[in-house]
């Protein structure tokens, strides 16, 4: 009887094993990255905070960004991030967030002082860069910005290049690239300036599988209040984004 009072005791006070939160996301530094086969960034080292925080075991995979969207919505218990939640998504996930503003920006060298831009039809006396296939490419095409003061290029690393050199007057980016872009060109961080904000509309979250067990988005979103709350959050994004 002893023996079994002992059993019955120890298996009470054994810690409730964690619950296993699988998560995806894909290589777009500085938000997720991998670096020596391990997966870093922003978005990566809060996610592990807040699932260590809301009781998770985690783990963090990198996919191609189509195999990682399927991924997530096919597997109860998964987390697709860092995502922008739009209207066309609503409905695809649990939303736990926001983690962070999305803002592009269309940036100048700092000591260009001469540039003024207060509205869209400013731009067109500059010369924007711009990187190939993307929303601000596009955005700036829609605006009506024509060959002459719109500059596509194939990367940001060869736009950032482009604007030091003065080939171009400015260069659109998200503040989380062109954070990352300065510092891989070890440059430094008040090399430029924004000059004008293109799209600051949308903000960055953890999507969850819309069939996880019951509570899970509750859970997470509240371990990120805390930690938005106690300013671990913050110090993880000025890590980052060099303001």
């Amino acid at each position: 009887m002893l023996g079994w009072a002992i059993v019955l005791c120890s298996l009470l006070s054994a810690p409730a094993r964690a619950d296993k939160l699988l998560a995806y996301t894909e290589d777009v530094p500085p938000l997720n990255y991998l670096e020596n086969g391990r997966v870093k960034g922003f978005g990566t080292e809060l996610l592990e905070l807040v699932a260590k925080e809301a009781g998770f075991d985690l783990r963090v995979e990198v996919l191609p960004w189509l195999r990682a969207y399927a991924q997530v919505k096919n597997t109860p218990g998964s987390l697709l991030f860092t995502l922008v939640r739009t209207p066309e998504r609503e409905n695809q996930f649990l939303w736990v967030g926001p983690i962070s503003p999305r803002r592009i920006y269309l940036y100048r060298l700092a000591e260009r002082r001469d540039i003024h831009v207060a509205a869209p039809v400013d731009l067109a006396r500059y010369r924007n860069g711009a990187l190939a296939g993307s929303a601000a490419a596009k955005q700036l095409a829609e605006m009506g910005l024509s060959s002459d003061s719109l500059d596509i290029g194939h990367s940001d690393t060869s736009d950032l290049q482009k604007l030091v050199l003065g080939r171009v007057d400015t260069v659109a980016m998200l503040d989380w690239a062109m954070a990352w872009q300065l510092r891989q060109l070890h440059l430094p961080a008040d090399t430029v300036a924004p000059a004008w904000l293109l799209d600051g509309k949308q903000q960055y979250w953890f999507a969850l599988n819309l069939n996880s067990p019951q509570g899970w988005d509750k859970r997470l979103q509240a371990a990120l209040d805390r930690v938005g709350a106690d300013g671990r959050l913050r110090a993880i994004q000025r890590r980052y984004l060099n303001d």
